[in-house]
């Protein structure tokens, strides 16, 4: 029977299949099901992933409680206080009011400077010897020294800090007869040293053994290959790790109750600079004024602890950032 040319309904004898092509790949979903696939809490693995999940995250904010709730109890306690009054004026005494905490915030500053011009540069060297004795040991064995040397690193790294007021006291404040801001730096910088030997090693044995063969096959001296293949790349972690050691000696209080103790002064005195008197600094100052029954002080220690905060959390973001540096390169 002919078939008209408006009609749709074409017998399904009439159409031909469509012709098979060899070379189509198969579907590699073919033998797949994909409901099998389907995220559903009654299977027993989906219900321990999503449990562990909802248990770690939990307890992750848990965490974060304390923690957010010092930051706001600073933010709220702290803030009110602040302005350029507080951060440029010496301390008040007991039972006037107004003033604030520049020489505390001054004298940090000089302290942690003092520490880090006296810690880098043997921390540095320190850590160059311990990377080439790193790579030798590789060869031909290491040297016992360094061994020590390291070991007593790791060590120092749970050192209590007290303890380094101490001997900060005996070495500087008994010798010298009065507490100044060496005797601080000093302390400091014994806190300080570990940090930076440790993780300038990681970041100078991290440096790719082909530069340094690539030197040593260009005619470089051995001094050559570490001033100027090894220290520049290297020094993203080694900032790395002197932020860090930074940001742990800025909140140190116990060792400065030995060593710089505190003033109400600035350190300066008709245009001169002594270093060699009791020195301020904003640890010592929140442990002095909290315990004060005078509304003033503590208002001033919630602000300096604010402020001191502030300063630690810049050195750790710092070093933060250096480090993202170093692992991008």
């Amino acid at each position: 029977m002919p078939i008209s040319s408006g009609s749709t309904n074409v017998p399904d004898a009439l159409v031909r299949p469509a012709p098979v092509n060899p070379h189509d790949p198969a579907d590699p979903f073919a033998d797949v099901d994909f409901s099998q696939l389907e995220r559903s809490l009654r299977r027993p693995r989906t219900l321990v992933d999503f449990t562990l999940t909802a248990l770690v995250t939990g307890m992750t904010i848990f965490s974060l409680v304390p923690l957010l709730s010092v930051v706001w109890m600073l933010l709220w306690r702290g803030g009110q206080r602040l302005s350029v009054q507080v951060l440029t004026q010496l301390p008040p005494a007991p039972l006037e009011q107004g003033g604030g905490f520049g020489n505390a915030i001054i004298g940090t500053l000089l302290i942690v400077a003092l520490a880090v011009a006296a810690t880098v540069p043997i921390g540095l060297l320190t850590a160059i010897y311990l990377a080439a004795d790193a790579d030798a040991r590789k060869e031909k064995g290491g040297r016992p020294l360094a061994s020590t040397v390291r070991f007593c690193a790791k060590v120092l790294t749970g050192f209590p800090s007290i303890l380094a007021g101490v001997f900060a006291y005996g070495a500087i404040v008994l010798v010298t007869g009065g507490y100044s801001a060496f005797a601080g730096a000093l302390a400091l910088s014994i806190l300080m040293l570990p940090t930076i030997v440790l993780t300038s090693e990681d970041a100078i044995r991290m440096v790719p053994a082909r530069m340094k063969d690539a030197a040593i096959g260009m005619g470089a001296t051995r001094t050559q290959v570490v001033w100027m293949v090894l220290l520049p790349t290297a020094v993203p972690g080694i900032l790395t790790g002197i932020m860090l050691a930074v940001a742990r000696a800025a909140g140190e209080t116990a060792p400065l109750l030995f060593t710089a103790l505190f003033s109400n002064y600035w350190l300066w005195s008709r245009g001169h600079v002594n270093l060699w008197q009791p020195t301020a600094s904003l640890a010592v100052l929140i442990y002095n004024f909290a315990g004060m029954p005078f509304q003033n002080q503590v208002e001033l220690a919630w602000g300096a602890a604010l402020v001191l905060v502030l300063l630690v959390l810049g050195a750790n973001l710092t070093g933060q950032w250096l480090s993202s540096g170093r692992n991008h390169q």
